[in-house]
């Protein structure tokens, strides 16, 4: 609880509106109860009210100070399903499919917060990583000057000495599975930023690989080498003051007597605080084994490189996890321009998404 307490003391003067599709489900209630307990802003639960105060009810969970919306009986039902219409007549979509999209709460839960009716979302409670990322990626469009969505998981573990004060970025775990040379230095690039904004200390991105500076040569290892060059361009161009190195071997990075023996000249060897992995493979099972083999709190996916904030969260969080990416994701929100220089513009008729993305059906 010692990095999340601090988001939530950030997060707390400047309190945000966090829209959850997911309005049923007993850990999303309890987050819920809770994100309005600590004063952290509005939640904003969707679904049907019925079964939502049911659900609460059955908890022993009171709904006061918490917003609840069902998309069939919204409003905002037909201006949303228009909009959806506008942005996706070119991929062939008809007014009753826009109509039919806007019923389903995570298409509804991305329209609001890409209409500014939200300030971030949260869902993948009860659904695949397919069923989150799609609504999202077909409604926000990728944030100005960025090509790569993607995400990361940020561990806290007990040992101290990992990382910083022992919080670890691991990038990228849940949406590109063989990211290329280009998109895995945008990776690097957007989750040094991410760590740079929370942290408020220098990034040290370990690009990791089963090699440490030329002990093997295989194509793979070429392409780390080059996103790691690339992404040292990149923070410098925009920037960012952080060290990248790669590519580097998971203990060489981690562990400062490792480190002397085979990368003594490094600024991030021993000590780094981001973790990017070669594909979505190993990032996925190395955030699980941490989170479940060391009971390391495990805060994500936290989405990077979008328009707007949103994190999709693992079918396995307990309400304690949801409620860290919801503090995290809240205050993205605050100064998401930051991250991401000017993103969350709202222009009539703008395009959006990403065909390119490879939407993964159950990476959590």
């Amino acid at each position: 609880m010692r990095f999340i307490g601090t988001i939530i003391e950030k997060l707390q003067r400047h309190p945000k509106r966090i829209v959850f599709p997911e309005g049923h489900e007993p850990r999303v209630l309890q987050t819920a109860r809770q994100f309005h307990a600590l004063r952290l802003g509005v939640p904003i639960l969707l679904g049907d009210r019925t079964r939502i105060k049911e659900a609460a009810s059955a908890l022993g969970l009171g709904l006061e100070g918490i917003r609840i919306i069902n998309p069939e009986t919204s409003e905002d039902l037909e201006n949303f399903a228009d909009r959806y219409l506008k942005l996706r007549q070119g991929k062939g979509v008809t007014e009753e499919a826009a109509h039919q999209a806007m019923l389903q709460p995570n298409y509804y839960g991305s329209m609001m917060v890409a209409m500014h009716q939200a300030d971030g979302l949260i869902s993948g409670t009860a659904e695949y990583s397919g069923s989150v990322l799609r609504p999202l990626f077909r409604i926000i469009k990728v944030a100005p000057n960025t090509s790569t969505a993607s995400s990361c998981m940020i561990m806290e573990v007990e040992d101290t000495r990992f990382g910083d004060n022992g919080v670890l970025f691991f990038a990228d775990c849940g949406v590109i599975p063989d990211p290329s040379a280009e998109q895995l230095a945008d990776i690097a690039f957007s989750t040094a930023n991410l760590a740079k904004h929370l942290l408020g200390t220098r990034p040290r991105v370990a690009m990791l690989s089963y090699s440490t500076k030329g002990s093997a040569d295989h194509p793979s290892i070429l392409k780390i080498r080059a996103a790691t060059q690339l992404a040292t361009q990149k923070a410098a161009a925009c920037g960012l003051v952080a060290d990248f190195d790669g590519e580097i071997q998971v203990d060489a990075a981690l562990v400062a007597d490792v480190a002397k023996v085979k990368s003594q000249d490094s600024l991030v060897a021993g000590q780094a605080n981001v973790l990017i992995f070669p594909d979505l493979n190993s990032g996925n099972i190395a955030s699980k084994l941490l989170k479940h083999i060391s009971r390391a709190n495990a805060y994500g996916q936290i989405l990077l490189g979008l328009d707007r904030p949103a994190a999709d969260v693992s079918r396995g969080s307990n309400a304690h996890d949801i409620l860290g990416v919801s503090a995290i994701v809240g205050l993205q929100s605050i100064e998401y321009n930051a991250l991401f220089p000017g993103a969350g513009q709202v222009l009539p008729g703008e395009k959006s998404g990403n065909s390119s993305i490879s939407i993964p059906d159950a990476s959590h």
